[in-house]
Order: C-alpha cells, then sequence, then structure tokens
C-alpha cells in the first residue's frame, strides 16, 4: 500500500469497469477513502474489492447527467469519507458511429448530457465542497477525440473537445483557490467500450491497433497512474492542462 493518498476522501465515477476502475483500486491502495459510483451495480463489487484488500470503500449509485443524483452522490461522498479532496469524473458513453448528418438527435443529447454535461455538474458540486475546504484536485477523463477528429463519432469527438475546455476554463477560474483541474486524454484502452466500439471484430481490433505508434492498445492501469499523479502533491504546479496517454496517438 502506498501513501500518496492517505487520509483523502476520493470520488470516482463510472468506476464500475475500465479506466474508472483501475483509478478506484490505485486511489485505495494509495490511502484514499474511495466513493465508487457508477450506473451499473457491478460498482459494488469494485467496492468490495478494495475492502477486500483491507482499504475503505462505499458504492452510490448514480447518473451524472442527473443533477439531483449527482448532489446526492456527493454529499453521500462527503458524509462516508468525510471529504472530497480527489475526484475523478470518469463517466461516458460512446454512442453508436454515424456520419455527422445521420446522428439521431436524442443519441447526440444522452452523449452530450453524460459526458460533458455530466462533468459539469460534477465539477460544479464538487468545486462547492472543495472551496470550502480551501483545497483539491480534480481530474476529468477526456480522450484522444478530445485532442483530434475521429470519424464517424462526432457526438463523442464534441463532448471530449468540451470537456477539454470546460476543464481549462475552470481551472483558471479555480487557480487562486488550491483547487487544481486536469484532464487525461486517454487513447486506445483495453476497456469495455472498446469490446463494445470493435463489436467482438477482430478486424475491428486490427484497425484500431494500427492507429497506436506502440503497436499495442494501453491498459486500464496505465491511465489511472497518471490520474493518480494529477491528484496527488508530486504535480502541486500542474492545472489546466489535458494530458494524452496514448501510446503516441497523436504525435502522428
Amino acid at each position: 500500500m502506498g501513501e500518496k493518498l492517505k487520509g483523502r476522501g476520493a470520488l470516482v465515477t463510472g468506476s464500475a469497469s475500465g479506466i474508472g476502475k483501475a483509478t478506484a483500486l490505485l486511489f485505495a491502495r494509495e490511502g484514499a477513502s474511495v466513493t465508487v459510483s457508477d450506473v451499473a451495480d457491478e460498482g459494488e463489487q469494485v467496492a468490495e474489492q478494495i475492502r477486500s484488500e483491507r482499504g475503505i470503500a462505499s458504492f452510490v449509485k448514480a447518473d451524472v447527467s442527473r443533477a439531483e443524483e449527482v448532489e446526492h452522490l456527493v454529499d453521500s461522498a462527503v458524509r462516508l469519507n468525510g471529504s472530497v479532496d480527489v475526484a475523478c469524473n470518469n463517466a461516458g458513453i460512446e454512442g453508436k458511429p454515424a456520419e455527422a448528418a445521420e446522428i439521431d438527435t436524442d443519441d447526440w443529447n444522452r452523449i452530450l448530457a453524460v459526458n460533458l454535461t455530466g462533468v459539469f455538474q460534477c465539477m460544479r458540486v464538487e468545486l462547492g465542497r472543495m472551496k470550502q475546504q480551501a483545497g483539491g484536485a480534480i481530474v476529468n477523463v477526456s480522450s484522444v477525440a478530445g485532442l483530434v477528429g475521429f470519424q464517424g463519432m462526432a457526438a463523442y469527438t464534441a463532448s471530449k473537445h468540451g470537456v477539454i475546455g470546460l476543464t481549462r476554463t475552470a481551472a483558471l477560474d479555480y487557480a487562486e483557490t488550491g483547487i487544481r483541474i486536469n484532464a487525461v486524454c486517454p487513447g486506445v484502452i483495453e476497456t469495455p467500450m472498446i469490446d463494445r466500439f470493435t463489436g467482438g471484430s477482430d478486424e475491428a481490433r486490427q484497425g484500431l491497433l494500427a492507429l497506436e505508434p506502440m503497436g499495442r492498445l494501453g491498459k486500464p492501469e496505465e491511465v489511472a497512474e497518471m490520474i493518480l499523479w494529477l491528484c496527488s502533491e508530486d504535480s502541486s504546479f500542474v492545472t489546466g492542462q489535458a494530458l494524452a496517454v496514448d501510446g503516441g496517438f497523436t504525435t502522428r
């Protein structure tokens, strides 16, 4: 067990699987008391795994697109852990691939509601608590699709670009308060989202691999390590940044 987050209260959304799960586990192993949150009940299994490793964790089910559920989530995290010192706003959905003019309006609205408005709603409440504490760290999970265009994924790409703009602006708003706000931009990472995107097709998977200069998919744990760094005192002079964890994807 490490001590980079010892004694801190942490909140991780979208943490039933993938990057969120890896982040919640790592936070706990570094000493944080973690509130695991997701719309999926499997989040309770993540909390149980943390507790089985002698960590402190609770699961709070919440849909980040619903303001009242976000309020309840953050209030619960404060009640359970005493504070929200670090937060990783990771919850996100990809939607169905489609050309820009063919995107269903309901699909567009749902993707933006979760991926962008959901991050805003989480930050709004988290920042209110962190201002009272006079400090904290927030990491929003964007994507390489927040740094470059991504054919057939206009809604997802727009939402992830928006996360970066929101992150940079909020970082300036709160730079003098002791609150740091950054974003990570994962490349093609081995997660259930990628499994859904490829539909189990080996050809589609090979197509994604071809985009990665390192010749492999990233691991959720590799992204979690960057999130941990941004939430720890090791990055005490870093705010407003969107850092790629992409195996060189965006250098092409």
